[in-house]
């Protein structure tokens, strides 16, 4: 008997993209996909942690500099995805389940019901205890940046603005209750181009990131997962302000 495999999702582009880059070479059983955090709740706890000025300028950054990146990178992006073979089209109704949250209890009993093996987890909030030790799976996940080094989010743009592009890259970890601090089992780096920028990085990630975990879950099913030790130092990222971005650009030329 084959390993059951269950996919632990968000709501977003990344998921559906992971999901048809792995439908086609495993047989995935079920999608539990979540609903986004409230955004009145998500800026209320972003500006408990990070204070308004930061949250402000995040939040300006997403509105002016995300929106008109992704209007004039259309033609790069569709080129990524043409020759990456990477689609974003939804997950097939057969295959979805929705739940609050994936640390709801709905979705505990949903996984514990299913039993699955290999868990592979894309685009969720941090995952806690309670799912994590509520059934006997391996839970993988697809980081978009070198861990430890470059944890948290946009971890490919932070590095080329730290001047490290010897680690911009994508890793596939498991997961732990931390904040991609789990084992690593591959990483790649990417190869940007002048092409390239803020909104393109994710989508280079994605091409890569689909190879390295179809072969985590290969190794899973075949009882082969190991780990890699990697001697970086650990920090956590966050999303630039618009403030930050435009300096990196013009001191850098970071896009």
């Amino acid at each position: 008997m084959g390993k059951k495999i269950v996919m632990l999702v968000g709501s977003n582009e990344s998921s559906r993209i992971f999901y048809n880059g792995l439908k086609d070479s495993f047989d995935i059983d079920r999608v539990i996909m979540e609903t986004p955090v409230a955004k009145k709740d998500f800026l209320k706890k972003r500006i408990n942690r990070l204070g308004y000025w930061t949250v402000i300028g995040q939040v300006l950054f997403q509105l002016l500099i995300v929106k008109m990146l992704r209007r004039f990178s259309k033609d790069r992006i569709r080129e990524i995805c043409r020759s990456g073979g990477l689609s974003g089209a939804e997950v097939t109704a057969d295959k979805l389940v929705h739940v609050p949250s994936v640390n709801s209890d709905a979705c505990q009993v949903m996984l514990q019901e299913i039993k699955p093996d290999i868990v592979v987890v894309n685009g969720t909030r941090i995952i806690s205890r309670k799912i994590l030790n509520g059934i006997d799976a391996i839970f993988i996940n697809t980081h978009s940046g070198i861990t430890p080094k470059y944890r948290g989010v946009h971890g490919g743009y932070w590095s080329l603005a730290s001047n490290d592009a010897a680690h911009c890259g994508v890793t596939v970890h498991l997961v732990d209750p931390g904040i991609d601090t789990g084992g690593v089992l591959y990483q790649q780096n990417i190869k940007i181009t002048e092409l390239d920028n803020f909104v393109t990085y994710g989508y280079l990630q994605h091409v890569e990131g689909l190879k390295l975990m179809r072969k985590a879950i290969s190794d899973a099913i075949e009882g082969n997962i190991k780990t890699v030790e990697r001697n970086l130092e650990s920090k956590l990222w966050y999303h630039p302000t618009i403030w930050q971005y435009v300096y990196l650009w013009l001191t850098k030329g970071v896009k």
